[in-house]
């Protein structure tokens, strides 16, 4: 792959899988949750549901930095990371009345959404290039 095209899907790999890991604190409980999202968490189920979410995020962030070193994971890790940020942006416009928190966090995955396309667009543009 071209080193300019290569380095685009490498930065879109960055920034969104930083992003999935910002809400990995939220695993500790009531208080990263309150610092994340401007909820105070006092019912148990809210907190698994809140603490689980925190830890799948994580999970996206360590496959999108990964795919970085490993280029056969790319693909996928661009396309769940897109679903990921891209479904909780509709999600959130959808659904409205959201606290400032929470619009930081649609904000975060707005950026996501544009650097995990430009990464796809980068990786369909390698793959077309060594097709023809």
């Amino acid at each position: 792959m071209n080193p300019f095209w290569n380095a685009v899907t490498v930065l879109a790999l960055l920034v969104a899988g930083v992003i999935h890991l910002l809400p990995l604190p939220g695993v500790l409980g009531a208080g990263p949750l309150l610092r994340l999202y401007g909820l105070e968490v006092t019912d148990p189920n809210t907190a698994i549901l809140l603490q689980h979410r925190a830890l799948l995020f994580a999970v996206l962030g360590v496959l999108m930095l990964s795919a970085i070193a490993l280029p056969p994971l790319r693909w996928a890790a661009l396309l769940v990371g897109l679903t990921s940020a891209a479904s909780f942006v509709a999600v959130a416009l959808w659904v409205g009345g959201y606290n400032a928190a929470v619009g930081r966090v649609v904000l975060a995955d707005v950026v996501a959404v544009v650097f995990l396309v430009a990464g796809l667009a980068a990786e369909a543009w390698g793959a077309w290039r060594r097709v023809s």
